[in-house]
């Protein structure tokens, strides 16, 4: 990308930011949400699809966790693994990958970008020398406690609409979907 001689150049990231937040910087800012008349003519066939109603909210809320982690240098996908790391002794890779259904190869870059923060490391398996489990670290741990209260900002700005009733059912109703095993 060239950058006009009038403007300074950008600094580059922190010790604290990954290459993929910086990556994805613009990205971000190009798909920043849009409200949408529903209304429309052409949006009445669309939003008498939940599956598509489904992938609208999937798109905004990535779009909001995503906009609070990228002061960190972190993206969903990062935070999705660290809270996975959290309620486990550590996983092989090839399990994370199975588990939170990313493509084996995102994994390893997911898990060096953990690394460089310190969030993450890869130990030895007791189970196979040649095989690494990931851990969190005390400093993966502090991150999640740290951004507990924002991510639930995240998630009320997002449910906003709906009262604590109506909430308490969308989870329990999201949740029965997402234990279904696929082509269970």
């Amino acid at each position: 990308m060239l950058v006009p001689q009038s403007e300074p150049p950008r600094p580059g990231p922190g010790p604290r930011e990954s290459v993929i937040a910086g990556q994805q910087r613009a990205t971000d800012q190009a798909a920043a949400p849009v409200r949408i008349d529903a209304r429309e003519p052409w949006m009445r066939g669309l939003h008498a699809d939940t599956g598509y109603l489904l992938y609208r909210l999937g798109l905004r809320s990535g779009q909001l966790f995503n906009a609070f982690l990228q002061e960190s240098g972190l993206r969903l996908r990062h935070y999705a693994l660290l809270r996975f790391l959290a309620g486990s002794e550590g996983a092989l890779q090839r399990e994370l990958s199975t588990r939170l259904g990313y493509d084996p190869s995102a994994i390893v870059g997911l898990v060096d970008d953990l690394e460089r923060l310190g969030f993450a490391e890869r130990r030895p398996s007791p189970d196979d020398r040649r095989s690494r489990v990931v851990v969190l670290t005390e400093d993966g741990r502090a991150f999640l406690r740290d951004t507990d209260e924002a991510g639930l900002r995240v998630t009320n700005d997002l449910l906003e609409p709906l009262g604590t009733a109506e909430r308490a059912t969308l989870h329990a109703l999201l949740q029965r979907i997402a234990d279904i095993e696929p082509n269970a």
